[in-house]
């Protein structure tokens, strides 16, 4: 697929017309997630020996100390967040940060990876691993914060936009307007997302007018570079449902996919012992469904039918995070069945993760085999071919 690139480039070279930051989409993309609790430059270069063809990078993971990343306690010092200096009250870039992030993508560039920079945590919206593991749900509270997220972004926007690295702007990570306890929505299973947001429409919990107002505050300063919103509920497809598409030619729309998380997530099927393909017991009402291929086709189908009703073509469509844990028996197969649906419908996809430093549940090169410890309370990780990374591999080098 670079191969590709370079090819379009020389067609527009030879054409007289630049190639914008948006062509890079125009061709399916597939690429992963590397958010690790520290810039580290010498992946970048792993990534291309994987033919990973764009990193999904949140920098402001960098932030904190990894011991407060999965505690259930306070961060002793809340109010240092990486760029934004303070999500409580944003004032204004964070220089150093910013230098320690272009350093980062200079090295990305350097290997010809691109990168979709995202944020975990935005004014208002601390991510709950830096916020006692609990909800920051200000900014569905208080318009305040969406106007200092635009702001925050017009600032971040027009320091990186003429960097090569950079080919998307991800406004927020896995935004969740529904956690809101004014009007929540708690099960998606069995409630209606049309009807949930007649309720928030044009409150602060109106997502769509936050991305509207984001991605307006973003084209002040930058016209070019591609912006890329996720749907609600933590992106998942079915929020799609009420999910608007902005004014806005270079802007693409993201979905998660872990479902069924019963299955996916090692905490919650550790009891249940659930397989893939197999029956799992869904939302809070423990709804039985048999998960297969064409169950998981089924689920993303909103995601198609908004793109057609909206006019929105394939490839402004993107998988940005999809995954299992490595250790759920049949878990090569729920990874191909994905990765087959996604490029059925010619979507973009990234996978969770590659070579993530704080967590080894999704890192395929694994294996299924279980993590060994050093002396020093450091797992061992062994990489190497396995029946469930080749998947991904494989998929990789098409």
């Amino acid at each position: 697929m670079l191969g590709c690139q370079t090819s379009g480039k020389a067609v527009a070279e030879a054409s007289g017309k630049d190639q914008s930051k948006m062509d890079f989409w125009d061709t399916q993309r597939k690429g992963a997630n590397m958010m690790n609790s520290r810039s580290l430059p010498e992946e970048y270069r792993a990534a291309k020996a994987a033919n990973i063809q764009f990193i999904r990078l949140a920098p402001d993971k960098w932030a904190k100390d990894e011991k407060f990343l999965f505690e259930d306690q306070p961060d002793p010092n809340p109010k240092r967040d990486f760029l934004i200096g303070n999500a409580d009250n944003y004032k204004g870039l964070v220089r150093s940060d910013l230098k320690k992030l272009k350093k980062d993508l200079d090295a990305a560039q350097s290997q010809n990876i691109k990168v979709v920079i995202t944020m975990l945590s935005l004014p208002g919206d601390r991510w709950r691993q830096f916020n006692g593991n609990k909800n920051d749900d200000r900014i569905w509270q208080n318009k305040k914060y969406h106007k200092q997220a635009a702001r925050f972004w017009k600032d971040l926007a027009s320091e990186l936009k003429d960097h090569p690295a950079v080919i998307g702007y991800n406004i927020v990570n896995e935004p969740h307007p529904e956690t809101e306890k004014t009007n929540p929505l708690s099960d998606f299973w069995t409630q209606d997302f049309n009807e949930w947001y007649q309720k928030v429409e044009k409150t602060p919990a109106d997502l769509n007018a936050l991305n509207r107002r984001v991605v307006k505050s973003i084209r002040t300063v930058d016209k070019e570079t591609p912006i890329i919103l996720d749907a609600g509920l933590y992106a998942t497809p079915w929020a799609f449902k009420y999910l608007q598409p902005v004014k806005d030619k270079k802007t693409l729309y993201a979905f998660h996919m872990y479902e069924p998380y019963e299955l996916t997530s090692q905490r919650e099927n550790q009891q249940k012992k659930y397989k893939y393909p197999g029956t799992v017991e869904v939302g809070e009402k423990s709804i039985a469904k048999y998960w297969d291929k064409n169950e998981l086709r089924k689920f993303l189908r909103p995601v198609r039918e908004w793109s057609q009703r909206h006019d929105i073509p394939a490839n402004r469509i993107i998988a940005e995070e999809f995954g299992i844990n490595r250790t759920v028996p049949g878990a090569s197969t729920y990874l191909k069945d994905l990765i087959s649906i996604f490029n059925e419908n010619g979507w973009h996809w990234s996978f969770y993760a590659f070579r993530e430093d704080t967590w080894t549940g999704m890192d395929y090169e694994l294996g299924t085999d279980k993590i060994r410890w050093d002396e020093e309370g450091n797992p061992i990780k062994v990489r190497k071919d396995n029946p469930l990374w080749n998947v991904i591999k494989k998929e990789l080098a098409k």
